[in-house]
């Protein structure tokens, strides 16, 4: 790990608390089945949602029961944001930028930032939202017209906004799934949930806290997903300053995928992107959907 991913990671503590598990804006019943909560008819999906012909239409649901028997006695040798399999950064190969928002609902807030979503739209500016299920059960109305926009892509942010974890492991105080069937419930409900109001289920998946062990991250591919971090912690969690926001996302290099929240609308998260995006801008970089950048394997 270099000494810059450090810096990254280190700046990471308390943030995501903050960010994610913070109980700032009122939260939305909890969605407790694998199955998830909601209602509402399929919403059309955009070219970058439609999967590929190799995709879910041709592969076998993989049931809880399942991933209990392969996966109920694995012992896990990783703990944090870096287990096998994870993505990180971008193909580096352009000057693509991957800029990503939480919205974590729950006790980690349920609200919605309309200021930056407007930023967004206003420069054109792509992006891929990674969303709770409770904070879609919370603001179905903003969910519709979030999941219609071409400019933004939808991923799974889990059911109950839980550090992914086989043993409980915690994060940031938050307690993290227990054992093989609670991971499949928090990366299965919300992907229900998701599948049945885009038509298409989601390509991309991070955990309440980005936590995961390695067995975690993997039962998150057996399930057609991929674990997406993060290489720039852009809002830190939702407590930087609008200036502190500034200064982190417009250092980001090159293929960074950069985590910020869009539940704070108290925040300084949409000023400092405001601010940020036009210097990443005029230095030749562009915005992407993380589907835009990173082919299926």
């Amino acid at each position: 790990m270099t000494a810059g991913r450090r810096a990254v990671l280190a700046a990471m503590t308390g943030g995501l608390l903050a960010g994610c598990a913070g109980a700032k804006n009122g939260g939305a019943a909890s969605s407790s089945g694998p199955a998830g909560t909601g209602s509402g008819a399929a919403i059309p999906p955009t070219s970058s949602a439609v999967p590929s012909a190799t995709a879910s239409a041709t592969r076998p649901p993989v049931t809880r029961a399942a991933i209990v028997a392969r996966y109920g006695r694995s012992v896990p040798h990783t703990w944090g944001f870096d287990a096998p399999g994870v993505v990180h950064s971008l193909p580096r190969t352009t000057r693509a930028i991957a800029l990503t928002f939480d919205a974590c609902g729950g006790p980690g807030g349920s609200g919605y930032d309309q200021a930056l979503v407007d930023f967004l739209r206003a420069r054109h500016i792509a992006a891929t939202l990674f969303i709770n299920s409770r904070w879609i059960d919370a603001n179905p109305a903003e969910f519709h017209r979030l999941a219609t926009d071409p400019l933004f892509e939808i991923a799974n942010h889990g059911t109950r906004h839980r550090p992914l974890s086989v043993t409980g492991r915690s994060a940031y105080g938050i307690p993290g799934t227990r054992g093989a069937g609670e991971v499949y419930d928090e990366i299965a409900g919300n992907r229900a949930k998701l599948t049945r109001l885009l038509g298409a289920p989601p390509r991309f998946f991070r955990s309440g806290t980005a936590y995961c062990d390695d067995v975690a991250a993997r039962i998150v591919t057996d399930l057609g997903e991929r674990f997406v971090s993060f290489s720039v912690n852009g809002d830190g969690g939702a407590t930087f300053t609008a200036e502190q926001v500034h200064t982190t996302v417009a250092s980001a290099q090159a293929g960074s995928i950069v985590l910020c929240h869009m539940n704070h609308p108290e925040g300084g998260t949409a000023r400092g992107i405001a601010s940020a995006v036009p210097h990443l801008l005029a230095r030749g970089h562009r915005f992407v959907r993380l589907s835009d950048a990173l082919h299926r394997t």
